[in-house]
């Protein structure tokens, strides 16, 4: 039995007994000689690549991303009896430590103190006296109003972290509920919502629902002073009319990493939106447990037992 691992992460799972462990390139098409491949993982692949294995690796029985999302892999064309199990859980530390990074950044008003040392200069307005809540901006997570766009395992990881801090803390998904302690409101109720919330974090998936989900009515419902984060997928938030609020002023600020597309064309206009910070796509890139979780699955797969994070065909 053999699986092929991707030359870009430095991965040792610990196999079952009688597999091989094979690394490709992950950027270039599958060597003839590794046709014979019962399960690919896949992390930071290329299109040819993933076409490449789609159409040559006949007794292929599992896909297993190191990524949240899959939508690349659904694309190329695999069987439908191959499984493709994704990388859900294992980015939910780091994708949340950038996250509040993200947000505390925002929040203290970090970009603009960069911008006053680069003048020299000691500036009374950002630091000195000042008042907890002022009127107009979101000056501390203390009591600030937070929902969660997209509650899955990062945001559950996230919530329990700005609560620590004193925020007030919700969650949205498909249904509502309670997820790991936090109260979780429908999604059709999110509109209602956003005259009452802060910070509004979208962690959504990319998919033909929540394309431009984030668009002209959920930012204009959403208070003056409020902030927005995107560490989900690009194409969730309408990158037009985000540059249009930050310029009426109509949002208090906002924090990217992800666009659409990406990269971020050098001379797209959403780069010198007021109040904005924009980041590589770099709040993941280094999937945590991925050897554990690889080992889990093969060991599911050789028993026949139920594999984690299958992703719907």
């Amino acid at each position: 039995m053999k699986i092929l691992l991707p030359d870009t992460a430095p991965l040792h799972p610990a196999l079952p007994e009688g597999w091989e462990a094979v690394t490709v390139d992950a950027r270039a098409g599958i060597p003839p000689a590794h046709h014979d491949a019962d399960v690919l993982v896949v992390w930071g692949a290329s299109r040819r690549h993933l076409a490449s294995a789609a159409e040559h690796l006949a007794g292929l029985r599992l896909v297993q991303s190191l990524a949240a999302g899959v939508d690349g892999i659904l694309a190329a064309g695999f069987d439908e009896d191959v499984v493709i199990a994704t990388g859900a859980g294992l980015h939910s530390r780091t994708v949340s430590e950038h996250t509040l990074a993200l947000l505390l950044s925002l929040v203290r008003r970090l970009p603009e103190s960069r911008e006053a040392q680069q003048r020299h200069e000691w500036s009374s307005e950002i630091g000195g006296l000042q008042p907890l809540h002022p009127e107009g901006r979101l000056t501390t997570l203390l009591g600030a109003r937070v929902l969660i766009w997209g509650f899955g395992q990062i945001g559950q990881t996230l919530a329990p972290v700005l609560a620590a801090l004193g925020a007030e803390v919700r969650g949205a998904a498909r249904s509502a509920g309670t997820r790991a302690g936090f109260e979780v409101i429908a999604e059709e109720d999110v509109l209602a919502e956003l005259p009452e919330v802060d910070v509004l974090i979208d962690i959504l998936p990319a998919s033909a629902h929540t394309a431009g989900a984030v668009g002209e009515e959920v930012l204009a419902a959403l208070p003056d002073h409020a902030l927005l984060v995107n560490v989900g997928r690009g194409a969730t938030v309408d990158q037009e009319a985000l540059r249009a609020a930050l310029e009426a002023g109509t949002l208090g600020g906002a924090a990217l990493d992800v666009t659409e597309p990406e990269p971020l064309p050098q001379d797209d206009p959403l780069w010198d939106a007021p109040r904005l910070l924009i980041t590589p796509h770099s709040a993941g890139g280094r999937p945590v447990g991925a050897d554990e979780r690889i080992a889990r699955n093969l060991r599911a797969l050789a028993a026949g037992e139920e594999l984690l994070h299958v992703a719907a065909r």
